[in-house]
């Protein structure tokens, strides 16, 4: 499970990784950040940059190093990582690279809901995602095969994952479209059925019986049971 971070924006974990390197102030850590293209990696909003800075001061991962000012401009604060802040940065990214954690993407929560369309309409538009999957991942690997003439693959490992990710993903839905067009998905013909009729199909229905009690709490863990148990026996001694 993740741990609870103080500053748990990853444009925090960014600011912190730019200042590892050299002290900055925050206009200078964002264009390094665009300059490398970190939004490509990152969901950053910009415009709470000098928030996540506040933050991370507020919480002893970056100080004050001094001032700088040019010309008539507002003076400028120079920040630094702090000790606190390269042990927070360094446990953060063991924590991101070592222990994988669930994710909820916007085309899995579609697909959990995905009978709600007929599945001729949800074949189409299968095949739209797979013909964007497929035209991404061309030009991404073609941008990638020019940027490794000049840059370290370790500069690229990123840009790599993301795009053995989007093949695997157009994968997935060329094998679930051929298994759609063939009638070989299990289930298939009630998600027709459904959507002939308006009604659920008994199939359907039965996956869902009378004794299904939904107002009840999910069943805790072997676990959680006996901390409750202590807590209990623990409030019954006083």
């Amino acid at each position: 499970m993740a741990k609870r971070r103080k500053v748990g924006n990853l444009l925090a974990l960014a600011v912190l990784g730019t200042l590892a390197e050299r002290s900055m102030h925050p206009y200078e850590i964002a264009s390094v950040l665009r300059r490398r293209g970190k939004e490509h990696s990152i969901q950053i909003n910009w415009g709470s940059l000098y928030t996540v800075v506040q933050n991370l001061e507020k919480n002893g991962f970056i100080e004050v190093s001094g001032t700088d000012r040019h010309g008539n401009r507002p003076e400028r604060r120079i920040y630094r990582i702090t000790k606190a802040g390269r042990e927070e940065v360094e446990d953060w990214m063991r924590e991101l690279i070592g222990a994988p954690e669930k994710e909820y993407p916007r085309f899995e929560a579609a697909l959990s809901m995905a009978g709600l369309l007929p599945p001729d309409e949800g074949l189409r538009l299968l095949e739209e995602r797979l013909l964007a999957l497929d035209e991404t991942a061309a030009e991404e690997q073609h941008t990638l095969a020019e940027l490794s003439e000049v840059l370290p693959r370790v500069f690229l490992v990123e840009g790599e994952y993301h795009v053995a990710m989007v093949k695997a993903e157009a994968d997935w839905i060329r094998s679930l479209i051929r298994e759609i067009r063939d009638g070989t998905l299990s289930g298939l013909s009630g998600w027709r059925s459904y959507h002939e009729t308006g009604q659920l199909p008994a199939e359907f229905a039965d996956l869902e019986t009378e004794d299904d009690d939904f107002d009840q709490p999910p069943t805790t863990k072997p676990s959680e049971d006996r901390s409750r148990k202590t807590i209990e026996e623990g409030r019954s001694r006083k």
